[in-house]
Parts: C-alpha cells; sequence; structure tokens
C-alpha cells in the first residue's frame, strides 16, 4: 500500500461534526421509544396503576432529552455560524442606485 501523505479517513472536525448531526436526527427516534418503554412496564402487585413512578420518569426523560439537545446545538453551533458567512469570492455584490 503506498503512502502518498494523505488521510486514510476524515478529518477529525468534519467527522464529528457528521456524526453529531447523525445524533440530532436519531434523538427524536431516541425520545419516541424512551416515551413507550411505560406502557411495555408490567404493574405492580397492586391493582392500581403506578403512575408516579411512570410520571417521574417521563419527566426525566423529557428533561435529559432537552439537556442531550442543548448539548447537540452547542457543539454544532459555531459550526453552522461558519457556514453562514459568505466566502470571500462569493460575496453578494450590491447593485449602484
Amino acid at each position: 500500500m503506498p503512502q502518498s501523505g494523505q488521510p486514510l479517513f476524515l478529518a477529525r472536525r468534519s467527522y464529528r461534526r457528521r456524526r453529531l448531526m447523525d445524533a440530532a436526527r436519531l434523538l427524536p427516534v431516541l425520545g419516541m421509544v424512551l416515551f413507550a418503554l411505560p406502557g411495555l412496564w408490567h404493574p405492580a402487585e397492586t391493582p392500581t396503576p403506578d403512575t408516579g413512578r411512570g410520571g417521574l420518569y417521563l419527566f426525566a426523560v423529557w428533561i435529559g432529552l432537552i439537556f442531550a439537545a442543548f448539548l447537540i446545538a452547542r457543539g454544532l453551533g459555531p459550526v453552522l455560524d461558519a457556514e453562514e458567512l459568505p466566502e470571500e469570492g462569493n460575496a453578494p455584490q450590491q447593485e449602484p442606485e
């Protein structure tokens, strides 16, 4: 295998950005799965439903999803801001009035 000095894999920054974007896409799916789990729990030994524990679980999952979305958005923020800036050669020119 000839070594030409070129890296075999993606640059670390672009690889991490793509994985963060993948995580942002999968977060709603993870949320749906976690919200559906209380429906699969077996009821307690009492005939009344155990809504207290289920409510606490749903609230904890909700807070966890918000925190995960915050971390993902914070990681992607500088990258997305840099993409919005116009490039030097492609800056839109204003027409003279």
